[in-house]
């Protein structure tokens, strides 16, 4: 795997932890707009085609996040190594 000196860990680590906080928000404007797409006029129940577009957007949503979540742990799976002599430095 990869032996990372202080500064570049610190580095990686900071990226890494900037990417999670993005990740919740990474589709919140489209996930937004296909709501609001969806449900056109307020009502009391859903129709049929309100349910399916509902049910479209929830499916959007969830394929989003897992291909988000893809290609974080991909981005992770060169980790730093820890050693004694790094963090004496």
């Amino acid at each position: 795997c990869c032996i990372f000196s202080k500064k570049n860990w610190l580095q990686h680590f900071m990226e890494m932890e900037m990417q999670k906080q993005r990740l919740p928000a990474a589709g919140a404007p489209g996930d937004r707009l296909c709501l609001e797409k969806c449900r056109d006029k307020p009502g009391p129940k859903l129709d049929s085609r309100t349910e399916a577009s509902l049910v479209s957007c929830l499916e959007r949503f969830i394929d989003t996040n897992h291909f988000i979540l893809s290609r974080l742990e991909q981005t992770q799976k060169c980790k730093p190594v820890f050693s004694e002599s790094l963090l004496e430095d």
